[in-house]
């Protein structure tokens, strides 16, 4: 089906209201509509199963005078993203979605904390990504604050004289974090009633930094593949691919069944990975030191393909910098054989282990109902009976070549997700094998290409985490805009939901089971126990104590 006759009822909706719609790609188009309409619009977006992917704001005052606000919706069932597009001033008030659709309060919090688009009902909120003590109406991603610049601020203490105390410290460096957040858990007992979550402590400018003449178009990959650690060859790609709609570049064929083949060598090591971690928080090491043994040999896979067993440093706009030969090729096939046969074996232990199965049971339930009204995304939605995988809804680089299921639970619980990365190893091994016998002949890379300024475009790429997605306006030799959305930054907030009512006990494995990475999406705490009306700070040591009680 065409995507014309696709949109015929955002068309007539679009019209209703008095805005416009543009098609710029084959599964793309803006609509650009009044801030007085944005809310029912959105509502009607909403209300017929969009998911809110992300929201980008723009300094858009060297091109029209305004700052935009682009919220961006995926309507997954029929592979199509609508980008939804309100201007103004800087004086100008855009109404807040965030009611109708709670996953826009953060990016609407971000584009207000960064380019100073002002959002009614944000007013009185605290500083989101920034920190509290930074300089009034100072905005990072505005085109006249520099790259390289760095503001003054008075350096805030905490109070010399605490309250009274009681609780649990989880961060800003926790051994089960790995990076510095903060959640505040309240407590009942032992019952976490409410959570609090403050990240960005990290927040490195990123966006920022690509828009410096430091970067081109053909340097940036270099940049993105070094947002996260463990799934950069995602970024990379996502940024590659959203280039190259943009600028509508024909990739060669082979350079795309490259591309899909490292990913899926991606997400097996890091759901190995992710696996080992859960076993070890769940008291199982010997299952831990397996699953790394076993990723290892994916590790050795991944430096054959590329040269380098993390940062690959292969794509580049309009395709890839590394080929694989014949020998490579079945050197491939025998390792993911061999990995395939050593992880059953470990798994049928691990999945038979009654005391893990039971501890994973039942905890961290996140409801189908809440998962799509949060727009989660990967193993978090696809264990919430979500069937959401940009590979299937998305089709890109050379996925629609092959044949693969996207696994599916109901129950919303830790398990599940656990599940969910179980049967995915088997089904990214299954996929790297098709591609490599499929490989078809050809060049690597376009010779040229030519990139027009002022073109937008949105990409989507399937991370281990979930959908990750890039939206880019194109600038001279540069982007005008990047943003950069990764999967943890849309399922964070789903942690409300999966800790409350949820014994202490469990909030480790169930903040562990959404996958974090704070790196992609970027102080000690305090636990508020209702019953005593007190708080605490207190170590780790005794933290560790308080949850085992």
């Amino acid at each position: 089906m065409s995507l014309s006759s696709n949109l015929k009822a955002i068309e007539n909706k679009i019209k209703d209201l008095g805005g416009f719609i543009e098609t710029v790609s084959d599964n793309t188009v803006i609509v650009e509509i009044t801030k007085d309409n944005l809310k029912e619009f959105a509502k009607w977006l909403y209300e017929n199963n969009a998911f809110l992917k992300t929201c980008a704001g723009v300094d858009e005052r060297e091109i029209n005078s305004r700052f935009t606000l682009y919220h961006i919706f995926g309507l997954d069932e029929m592979g199509v993203d609508v980008v939804v597009k309100v201007s103004g001033s800087d004086k100008d008030y855009t109404p807040t979605i965030s009611d109708i659709v709670p996953p826009a309060e953060w990016c609407e919090l971000e584009a207000r904390d960064m380019v100073g688009i002002r959002i009614s009902g944000h007013e009185d909120k605290p500083k989101f990504i920034l920190p509290q003590d930074w300089p009034e109406n100072v905005y990072p991603l505005r085109k006249d604050f520099s790259y390289d610049y760095r503001p003054q601020s008075e350096f805030s203490k905490f109070d010399e004289e605490l309250p009274k105390e009681v609780g649990l410290p989880i961060g800003p460096y926790h051994p089960i974090l790995h990076e510095p957040e903060y959640f505040e858990l309240y407590v009942e007992g032992e019952k976490v009633v409410d959570v609090f979550y403050r990240g960005f402590h990290v927040h490195r400018g990123i966006e920022k930094l690509a828009e410096s003449p430091r970067f081109t178009y053909k340097t940036i990959p270099f940049l993105a593949e070094r947002i996260c650690g463990i799934c950069g060859f995602v970024h990379s790609s996502c940024y590659v691919l959203t280039v190259e709609k943009a600028a509508k570049i024909e990739v060669p064929e082979r350079a795309q069944f490259i591309r899909s083949i490292v990913l899926e060598i991606e997400r097996i090591h890091s759901h190995l990975l992710w696996l080992g971690i859960a076993a070890h928080i769940l008291g199982y090491d010997a299952g831990f030191m397996q699953l790394w043994r076993i990723r290892e040999p994916v590790m050795v896979l991944a430096e054959l393909l590329t040269g380098s067993r993390k940062t690959y440093g292969i794509n580049i706009v309009g395709g890839v910098r590394r080929d694989i030969d014949e020998s490579k090729k079945r050197k491939a096939l025998e390792i993911l054989r061999n990995v395939r046969d050593e992880f059953k074996k470990v798994v049928d232990v691990l999945v038979s282990v009654p005391e893990i199965v039971k501890r994973a049971s039942g905890t961290g339930v996140l409801p189908k109902e809440d998962a799509r009204k949060l727009s989660v995304v990967g193993p978090v939605a696809r264990g919430s009976g979500l069937e959401r995988d940009v590979r299937k809804n998305y089709p890109y680089f050379a996925y629609r070549y092959t044949s693969f299921k996207v696994p599916v639970y109901s129950e919303g619980d830790n398990l599940a997700r656990t599940l969910v990365r179980i049967d995915e190893v088997f089904e990214s091994i299954s996929i790297v094998e098709q591609l490599l016998d499929a490989l078809p002949k050809g060049p690597i890379a376009v010779e040229s290409y030519e990139i027009p300024p002022f073109r937008k475009a949105v990409g989507a790429v399937e991370a281990p985490r979930g959908e990750d997605l890039h939206f880019i306006i194109t600038g001279l030799g540069r982007p005008y805009r990047w943003r950069v959305r990764a999967p943890t930054y849309q399922n964070l907030p789903a942690l409300k939901v999966m800790l409350r009512g949820a014994p202490l006990a469990d909030a480790f494995l169930t903040i562990a089971s959404i996958d974090p990475c704070f790196s992609c999406t970027d102080r000690a705490i305090v636990i508020h126990d209702i019953k005593s009306d007190s708080k605490k700070f207190v170590n780790l040591f005794y933290g560790r104590r308080y949850a085992s009680r």
